[in-house]
């Protein structure tokens, strides 16, 4: 039925309530709710404009601190001639950075000597590889002597564009003072069989400003120190050390142990692992703004390499480290020896150094127990063997040179040597050694590469001798089963975890 034009609709029930009518103009429907509907959209208007001021607020944040992280930042290539860098993925992949700290006295570090002390890169005072596991569950810090005789390889200055050339062996913490810290890189590389991700290579007073920042870092020693060489000052026990305090412990080598660069290393990792828990304790690492803070603070004496120059890449890294448990993370020192001729340097000690490297390629966990051998495990390949040989294996010669005692050993090595393309190989009976290794003669160094890539032989146990023609295989103790050799780390070589809290020997104690 129609309705009748004056018959006018209920109100509405909340209108009934209220006693209040609206009015019809010019006999219109009636207007329902005009005030609470204005009321919703200026509301909305509101929340919107301060939605789009908080989205444009977080944005110029982000965008102020990225390019503030980024404009603090120098950047130095990864390699000086010898490497390119990995395709590796910092957020998933294992990833590995080199920490360099260096004693150059130029610029802001002038206070701490003259350039005649230390100029241009400086040389490595310390250096340190971290190693991050894939699933972030692991890191270790390998710990490098400053006066380690070791390999250095030909590297190129891109400061100077000058070339240096390779050495036969020199002291590891002047690689980066003749082509940069991507020389140190190389040299660290080729040492080790790896291929280095990152380096960071920070200043004398990136370490006070540090310390400064995070209100200190409590360390530990068992004796009373006054070193007048370096400044460094402790009661016995705990102190709190920051700013010139904690750059004085962390340099002091006659204030603590015997005095030299091994007993600073000591010091150095009774550092981090502190200054590990302190972070972990206060949750620095799940607080961007005091993250932020800190980040400005060390950028600002820090070079880096072009992957890490991204202030987002070292954000995302800082984020993998934040779950590790502290008795995963490990501190380790490269087992040395005392250089051959001079007592105050020291060189690689073999099986013990090539059973490091080989757990660092394959990113294992150094607190744990070294995994058993396994016969019929698939060889490791190393990372300094070619894909394709440029050279017939068939005619190359390989010798066997069987050390290990094990009665019919070398005739398996020869049969799977044979298998891998490697058929003139011939053997023989040898004085027993402990160690094995690959000794080549000239011009054979990438046959000899090979032969040890298919046994999973590091490429610290692989060198040049006299009297070896072609290839030989030194069969030695620590290979008396399997085609696959994996050497034993020493029970002792994780000095501490970050978990552990240490005390340093102050010196004669």
């Amino acid at each position: 039925m129609a309705r009748r034009a004056d018959a006018a609709p209920a109100a509405p029930s909340s209108a009934r309530r209220s006693g209040v009518h609206h009015a019809r103009p010019n006999g219109s429907a009636p207007l329902r709710h005009a005030r609470p509907l204005g009321r919703r959209h200026l509301a909305l208007k509101i929340i919107g404009g301060v939605v789009a001021l908080v989205l444009v607020g977080v944005i110029a944040f982000a965008g102020y601190w990225f390019i503030r992280l980024g404009s603090n930042l120098h950047q130095a290539p990864l390699s000086a001639g010898n490497a390119t860098a990995d395709a590796t993925n910092d957020a998933t992949d294992p990833l590995q950075i080199l920490i360099i700290g260096t004693d150059t006295r130029s610029g802001a570090d002038a206070a701490y000597g003259s350039q005649a002390d230390s100029s241009g890169y400086g040389n490595s005072d310390v250096m340190i590889l971290m190693d991050i596991s894939g699933d972030n569950k692991v890191v270790s810090m390998t710990s490098f002597p400053r006066d380690l005789m070791v390999p250095i390889p030909k590297c190129h200055d891109p400061k100077t564009n000058r070339d240096y050339p390779a050495q036969a062996v020199g002291q590891i913490n002047s690689a980066m003072a003749e082509g940069g810290p991507g020389c140190a890189v190389d040299t660290v590389n080729a040492l080790t069989g790896l291929k280095i991700d990152h380096f960071m290579v920070a200043d004398f007073n990136a370490v006070k400003d540090l310390s400064n920042t995070i209100g200190g870092v409590q360390v530990c020693v068992n004796a009373p120190i006054d070193d007048p060489a370096s400044g460094l000052k402790l009661n016995a026990g705990n102190n709190m050390v920051q700013g010139e305090q904690a750059l004085a412990f962390l340099r002091s080598r006659h204030g603590v142990g015997d005095g030299s660069d091994l007993s600073r290393i000591r010091s150095q990792q009774e550092f981090l692992a502190s200054l590990a828990r302190k972070v972990k304790s206060d949750g620095t690492l799940s607080d961007v703004p005091k993250l932020l803070s800190i980040a400005d603070t060390i950028t600002k004496n820090l070079t880096v390499d072009q992957g890490l120059g991204s202030p987002q890449t070292m954000l995302t890294i800082a984020g993998r480290l934040k779950a590790v448990d502290l008795a995963k993370v490990s501190f380790v020192t490269v087992p040395w020896e005392p250089y051959t001729g001079d007592p105050n340097r020291v060189q690689i000690k073999q099986p013990a150094a090539g059973a490091l490297f080989q757990a660092l390629q394959e990113n294992r966990d150094l607190t744990a127990p070294a995994p058993a051998k396994t016969p019929s495990a698939a060889p490791t390949k190393s990372p300094s063997a070619p894909a394709t040989p440029a050279y017939d294996k068939s005619i190359q010669p390989v010798t066997v040179a069987d050390g290990s005692g094990v009665a019919g050993r070398s005739a398996e090595l020869v049969k799977f040597l044979a298998g891998q393309g490697f058929t003139k190989t011939t053997q023989f009976t040898a004085p027993p050694v402990g160690t094995t290794n690959v000794y080549y003669g000239a011009d054979f160094a990438d046959v000899a590469a090979d032969v040890a890539a298919s046994l999973g032989i590091p490429p610290s146990q692989v060198q040049q001798a006299p009297n070896v023609y072609g290839v030989q295989l030194y069969v030695g103790q620590d290979f008396t089963t399997g085609t696959h050799y994996t050497p034993k780390m020493p029970d002792n070589l994780v000095a501490q975890t970050a978990a552990q809290s240490t005390c340093q020997a102050a010196f004669g104690q």
